[in-house]
């Protein structure tokens, strides 16, 4: 077997428009890409490094990028050992390796999807603000066809949050728009409840991480009181064991997941996620993290493979001005895969 050649190529995405979180803003969002090489062929994969959020955030993480260039041609179950702490890049690892394997270079689980004979349901991503600029958001993409929205919440004053949804609500009833929210941990363990109880005037599908991860008791207490369906979301990151994600499961008794592959272990770590969620009875769906296209792809066809049967979280592809042209292409709130078009990829890949 021929050696694999890898290379690094560090990457900054820039936002189309400034996007809120409970975190702050966003504007640029930096990226690294895994290139491999091996007998004339190329694989790249997207080490999703999510600042602020990821686990393996750390000082050392281009020097464990590196170190992986020089180790690449250990067998492949040492590297992902190696990098357990390391999960954006196990992700990007994955990815290069399917591709080396793969047909055609980002066709890394061919499928219905990436002939694009079907598409996923996915919800639109409503980004913090002002009232206006959500309003905004709203009106255009009900415009595009979207059936389920995802408001990020948390971050204006409640009361004008709850005139929002107020405002959804007299023109869309629930059987027409499922309307999800995402709290980012923003809410206190003391006034969580009310606020859950006040969201549930208007047909909410499910809230994620209603208070900060790491609350085990008071987040378990919140699942069995709340009239609204809890999802975990950060509540799941730096959790790469089994056994672990077992308890955590066990011990909140959530109603639902939320899985990024880029935080959650790589496609490997999202694999036993699921493993344990269906075990425990507890819904699940899959989002994106802010990768780019090269990541996103990846996480799309791998989410098709996977029988699911509720809009997922992969709506991120139009953020940045700067991103890799692909393939993939939304219509009527549902992801394609347009086999016909190609990745542009830059001059420096």
């Amino acid at each position: 077997m021929n050696e694999i050649n890898a290379t690094i190529i560090p990457y900054e995405l820039n936002f189309k428009k400034p996007s809120g979180t409970s975190r702050g803003i966003l504007y640029t969002k930096k990226t690294y890409f895994l290139k491999l090489n091996q007998s004339g062929k190329t694989g790249y994969g997207e080490c999703n490094l999510f600042k602020g959020l990821s686990s393996d955030d750390v000082p050392d993480y281009e020097k464990k990028l590196q170190w992986l260039t020089t180790h690449i041609n250990w067998p492949i179950k040492d590297l992902i050992e190696a990098l357990k702490d390391y999960s954006s890049i196990i992700f990007g690892l994955e990815q290069a390796f399917e591709a080396l394997k793969a047909r055609q270079t980002f066709h890394l689980y061919p499928s219905a999807f990436t002939e694009g004979k079907k598409g996923i349901p996915i919800n639109g991503l409503i980004w913090m603000g002002n009232k206006l600029f959500m309003k905004e958001q709203i009106d255009h993409k009900i415009k595009e066809g979207y059936k389920v929205i995802k408001l990020k919440i948390g971050a204006i004053d409640f009361e004008e949050e709850l005139e929002l949804l107020k405002y959804i609500r007299k023109t869309y009833k629930n059987e027409t728009l499922e309307i999800r929210v995402d709290a980012n941990g923003a809410f206190s363990t003391h006034k969580a409840l009310e606020k859950l109880k006040r969201l549930s005037d208007y047909q909410i599908h499910s809230i994620e991480q209603p208070i900060a991860k790491g609350q085990f008791e008071e987040m378990a207490k919140l699942c069995q009181q709340s009239p609204i369906p809890i999802a975990l979301d950060e509540e799941l990151i730096g959790y790469n064991h089994l056994i672990n994600k077992e308890k955590i499961l066990k011990t909140i008794n959530p109603q639902y997941i939320i899985i990024k592959p880029a935080l959650h272990g790589g496609f490997i770590g999202t694999e036993t996620w699921i493993k344990a969620a269906e075990a425990s009875q507890t819904g699940w769906w899959i989002t994106s993290a802010l990768e780019s296209n090269i990541g996103l792809n990846a996480i799309a066809q791998y989410t098709f493979t996977k029988k699911i049967n509720r809009p997922q979280g992969l709506g991120t592809g139009q953020l940045y001005t700067n991103n890799i042209e692909s393939p993939l292409e939304i219509e009527n709130g549902t992801l394609f895969f347009r086999p016909d078009k190609s990745f542009n990829l830059p001059a420096n890949f």
